[in-house]
């Protein structure tokens, strides 16, 4: 049971077409013109091409039935803040919003043409503005979880023992520590971005594919059969060795 996956892309539409070009490559070498892609979220914020980056994403989901956009705790952000008034996610600390510099939403808004050195309720208003409805709709019905042979794909990760179907919806676009440190078997093999890694990991029971192109770091795109899986390299494939059995 084959499936690609792409990591969080955070405003990086080159990156994300260099991504994409390395799985394309991967389908002509080993003939697989059907198997699933998944993006695991986390396609605004930080970068320089959020707007390029959702346009592109709606477009491909909408003309290519294998590809599955999830829904990442900065595409939420973005959804509540886009609301007639705005909200905060409730998993935020307190003392952030989504307009604070470490988090990347000006940078997003930039990306729409937003005047992000206003006030915050003139950014507000120009944003609604600014933006186009069908961007919001789109991040706003983006699925939580997507389930492909031995893997369950989120985008941060899944409180331990707890089923897929009664999991708190926010733990799987931010939970942390708890899914992190986590060594139990939890069925399939988890496949998330979120927390950012140096290189792909592969720790038996999670496999972690955010490396950071957020902050500079390459944006990685991995095949997975079964249990395996190898980083996608314009050199070919390159087998992610799991570190411990869970």
């Amino acid at each position: 049971m084959r499936v690609y996956a792409i990591g969080d892309v955070h405003g990086h539409l080159a990156k994300l077409e260099g991504a994409l070009a390395l799985i394309e490559a991967d389908r002509a070498e080993c003939g697989d013109r059907t198997a699933p892609l998944v993006q695991v979220g986390d396609l605004v914020d930080r970068g320089p091409d959020s707007a390029a980056t959702v346009d592109y994403l709606l477009d491909l989901t909408r003309a290519d039935a294998r590809v599955t956009v999830l829904l990442g705790n900065h595409d939420n952000m973005f959804v509540q803040f886009m609301a007639e008034s705005p909200r905060a996610d409730p998993r935020l600390r307190a003392d952030l919003t989504w307009l604070n510099p470490r988090l990347g939403g000006l940078e997003t808004l930039a990306s729409y043409g937003v005047d992000i050195d206003a006030g915050p309720a003139e950014i507000h208003a120009q944003a609604r503005q600014a933006v186009p409805s069908a961007h919001i709709a789109f991040l706003a019905s983006l699925p939580l979880s997507f389930a492909h042979g031995s893997c369950l794909f989120v985008h941060a990760g899944i409180r331990p023992g707890i089923h897929i179907a009664n999991q708190d919806p926010g733990d799987l676009y931010w939970i942390r520590h708890r899914f992190l440190d986590s060594r139990a078997n939890h069925g399939p093999l988890i496949v998330h971005g979120h927390t950012p890694v140096e290189r792909v990991e592969h720790h038996g029971n999670r496999l972690a594919i955010d490396t950071g192109a957020a902050y500079g770091g390459p944006l990685s795109a991995v095949v997975i059969e079964g249990r395996r899986a190898w980083l996608l390299t314009p050199e070919g494939r390159q087998e992610v060795t799991p570190r411990a059995a869970a």
